[in-house]
């Protein structure tokens, strides 16, 4: 019997701490190729970025670069380490860049059967006021009336208390909702427990995918209107186009396609249209020339993409922090596997927290349906309650 991420994570995270190590970092669902992709101890530090061509592993977080916020959590975080725990066809296998054994505690981490859960948690959300972000999409309309923008992502967020035990609070909404590329990262500077549904940039080699998500109804809907909605569909091929000219800065010439169009997908609360945009880089593109063409991701910014950032900082009240950035890994030769930083929790050490909500508004949104949107999209994460009393 296999034993699952989020146990082996419970498991290792206990033995770090007895041992006084740096904690794990975890990232469950479609990461490097495998289901899960555990570091099973890892400083993360702020201010670490991605190196541009590491020897070893990267696992870390990029903020949303627009009206940056540090008195909340730092505007990145990351650490190095030379060995990782991938979860492939059911199988742990371990990986270390030295070709080191796999150290006798971590052997027993993947042979626990049983939670090694001790502690619960408990969340208070609060609920954005809708009026300020209705005020921001008038704004985000009249700038597309006037030709500034075609289309811009509108945020807003959730704020509240998380109590107890951090690693709980994301364990119970990952085994509860199963998206796509969530991901734990924890340190002395916070939290970040992402359970995003949309990958930002995977490389392997030289090719390189990215996987924009525009347009969204309702898990109770039928997920048919989104394929006929003017509205979502002209919000998905704008951001299509976007990620195209992104990449098409780094890629060799004639290589951009778009091998996925419109296609209707399942996630936590919601159905989705997602594409899949590709391309081959030349080998010389590292990672930082890579994130200096395409960061921060397409999908959650607005086209032209500058200009739109420009505006989304005066219109919105609150930085976005994490949420809308990125998080993930990057690896030896270039390897990278980043997702989009939505449905995303940033807790500071006294466990207040953080959940941004948006979408991408067009000249054909409706003020009310968007915040209906925003609604939908959190109730995934706000709507799980908490487990034992802390």
């Amino acid at each position: 019997m296999t034993t699952s991420a989020l146990d082996v994570l419970r498991a290792l995270r206990a033995h770090t701490t007895a041992a006084g190590l740096p904690g794990p970092a975890a990232l469950v669902g479609d990461w490097w190729g495998a289901d899960a992709v555990i570091a099973p101890s890892v400083q993360l530090r702020p201010g670490f970025a991605p190196p541009d061509d590491p020897d070893r592993f990267w696992i870390g977080y990029l903020g949303f670069p627009v009206r940056a916020d540090e008195s909340r959590m730092p505007p990145a975080v990351g650490g190095l380490t030379g060995a990782i725990l991938t979860l492939r066809d059911g199988r742990w296998e371990y990986e270390d860049v030295d070709g080191a054994p796999c150290p006798a505690w971590i052997v027993e981490a993947l042979d626990t059967q049983e939670s090694t859960s001790e502690t619960g948690w408990s969340a208070d959300w609060e609920a954005p006021r809708r009026e300020p972000h209705e005020d921001a999409i008038a704004q985000c309309l009249d700038a597309i009336r006037a030709g500034e923008v075609y289309q811009a992502c509108v945020c807003t967020r959730f704020t509240g208390t998380v109590s107890g035990d951090p690693l709980e609070f994301y364990a119970s909404i990952t085994a509860n909702t199963m998206p796509a590329k969530s991901a734990y990262l924890h340190g002395d500077w916070g939290t970040v427990a992402s359970f995003s549904p949309e990958t930002f940039l995977r490389r392997t080699g030289n090719l390189i995918s990215s996987s924009p998500i525009k347009g969204t109804v309702g898990a109770d809907a039928d997920p048919d209107t989104l394929s006929s909605s003017a509205k979502d569909v002209a919000e998905n091929v704008m951001i299509v186009d976007l990620v195209r000219n992104d990449l098409g800065r780094v890629a060799v010439t004639g290589t951009v396609r778009v091998p996925e169009l419109l296609s209707v997908v399942r996630a936590p609360g919601v159905w989705h249209l997602v594409s899949r945009v590709e391309a081959i880089l030349d080998p010389a593109v590292g990672t930082n020339e890579l994130l200096r063409a395409t960061f921060p991701p397409a999908s959650v910014t607005g086209t032209p993409k500058i200009r739109a950032a420009e505006l989304l900082g005066s219109w919105e009240t609150d930085p976005r922090g994490v949420y809308c950035g990125a998080v993930g890994m990057t690896g030896p030769g270039r390897g990278l596997d980043l997702n989009v930083a939505i449905r995303t929790v940033a807790i500071t050490p006294d466990g207040m927290a953080a959940l941004g909500v948006g979408g991408g508004i067009t000249i054909d949104s409706d003020p009310a349906l968007e915040w209906q949107e925003c609604l939908d999209k959190a109730a995934s994460i706000v709507g799980v309650h908490g487990s034992a009393d802390n």
